[in-house]
């Protein structure tokens, strides 16, 4: 199984990005996909999720309304769409897979498989 995030950079306070998380080896339409971030000494934590079929997703309190997790099961690959970014989303943005749960989790525990981050730095 194999992530592989990319998209993220810098941006300024206000502005937008999209990450991309890219899965291969694995039957990608049957996980749950997540987005975790985690900034500079702090601990990993959740962003959103999306369902296997991309019917449900959820969303960390803080970006709700700003972000937008989406997935394209033919093409194997899940988005986040971050909009009116601000120097709190500054982390290292990981995608995960959840193999328990179609739904996907909302905890770092439910997750497998993890991809190798990307770093957003929003500058104010």
């Amino acid at each position: 199984v194999q992530l592989q995030a990319s998209g993220g950079g810098l941006v300024q306070a206000g502005g937008s990005l999209r990450l991309s998380c890219a899965a291969s080896g694995m039957p990608f339409s049957r996980y749950g996909m997540g987005w975790f971030r985690q900034a500079p000494g702090k601990e990993r934590d959740f962003v959103a999720v999306v369902s296997w079929n991309g019917a449900y997703t959820r969303y960390e309190d803080s970006v709700e309304g700003r972000f937008t997790v989406s997935r394209d099961n033919a093409k194997n690959t899940v988005y986040l769409q971050m909009t009116s970014l601000n120097s709190e989303d500054t982390a290292v943005y990981y995608c995960a897979a959840d193999n328990d749960n179609p739904l996907g989790g909302n905890r770092y525990r439910d997750y497998e498989y993890w991809g190798q981050g990307t770093q957003v730095t929003v500058s104010s």
